[in-house]
């Protein structure tokens, strides 16, 4: 599938206001390739500026993989010696290649304005665990693993998981996951925190839908603030986040979703959110 057309490789459709990102690699674990990657980001940016979108879900075929992080086996850009007698990998090589590739990525979807949903079909490790676990919420197939198993490399975790981790289930039981690279059930995550719901595989499709296309009708930009709002939350100072929090308020009743939510009160009638 790596020689596969990149359409086909990542599949990409809008339904009832919904983006789905739907990997399509299972031969290769649903590893992702630069392209991949890359095309991932600019549609999580297209969505950012579409008022036809308004809820993304992210998720993977077949029920064993929902991502095994970054595909080592694909091809890359061979570096380039700029200059006579200086390493093949100088120092900051490395670095620079993460803060470009998967830390672009996990950011795209922390940062999208949209709301994201991962259906998470089955295992997720590496990459795969911080793609996750940077979306809005988290619908599992009961067979779904998460697994931060950079320590079995001798790897710390990239793509902000050790960021993510805490600020999700608690500092103690980051480094659990982290220090040991066990795997962690679908079940198990519910139970922690990591996972909103957990359902048969059967159903996975179908929760997800229903989840995303009601966060779909729900007032977009309302979600959005209240999304940066609370992933800033555990990085500001009480004053800093009340002052964020009173312009948000601000911005928000601007809104005609906000005008129509106060008049759909008052007139005792279902609320028609438009998204903007």
């Amino acid at each position: 599938m790596t020689d596969a057309p990149l359409e086909e490789q990542l599949l990409h459709r809008v339904e009832n206001s919904v983006a789905w990102i739907t990997l399509n690699r299972p031969e290769s674990g649903n590893a992702i390739t630069p392209d991949v990657r890359n095309r991932i980001i600019d549609l999580l940016d297209e969505a950012n500026g579409s008022l036809a979108v308004r809820a993304v879900v992210i998720t993977a075929i077949g029920q064993k993989h929902f991502c095994t992080g970054a595909d080592l086996r694909a091809n890359r850009p061979a570096m380039v010696q700029e200059v006579e007698g200086a390493p093949e990998r100088p120092v900051g090589t490395a670095a620079r290649m993460i803060r470009s590739g998967i830390q672009r990525l996990t950011s795209a979807i922390l940062d999208c304005d949209k709301p994201v949903l991962c259906a998470l079909n089955g295992t997720a490790a590496g990459g795969g665990a911080q793609i996750a676990i940077a979306c809005d919420l988290i619908v599992a197939a009961e067979n779904a693993r998460i697994i931060e198993v950079f320590v079995r490399r001798g790897l710390i975790p990239d793509g902000g998981g050790c960021y993510m981790l805490p600020r999700r289930i608690g500092l103690q039981k980051a480094k659990e996951l982290v220090f040991f690279g066990d795997d962690l059930g679908a079940v198990e995550a519910e139970r922690i925190g990591l996972v909103n719901k957990v359902v048969p595989a059967e159903e996975l499709e179908a929760t997800a839908k229903e989840w995303a296309e009601r966060l779909a009708s729900g007032p977009t930009t309302t979600i959005g603030i209240a999304k940066r709002l609370l992933n800033r939350s555990l990085d500001v100072d009480r004053a800093s986040a009340f002052a964020e929090e009173a312009l948000g308020v601000e911005l928000v009743g601007h809104t005609e979703d906000q005008q129509e939510g106060v008049a759909s009160f008052v007139e005792r009638r279902p609320t028609e959110f438009k998204g903007w």
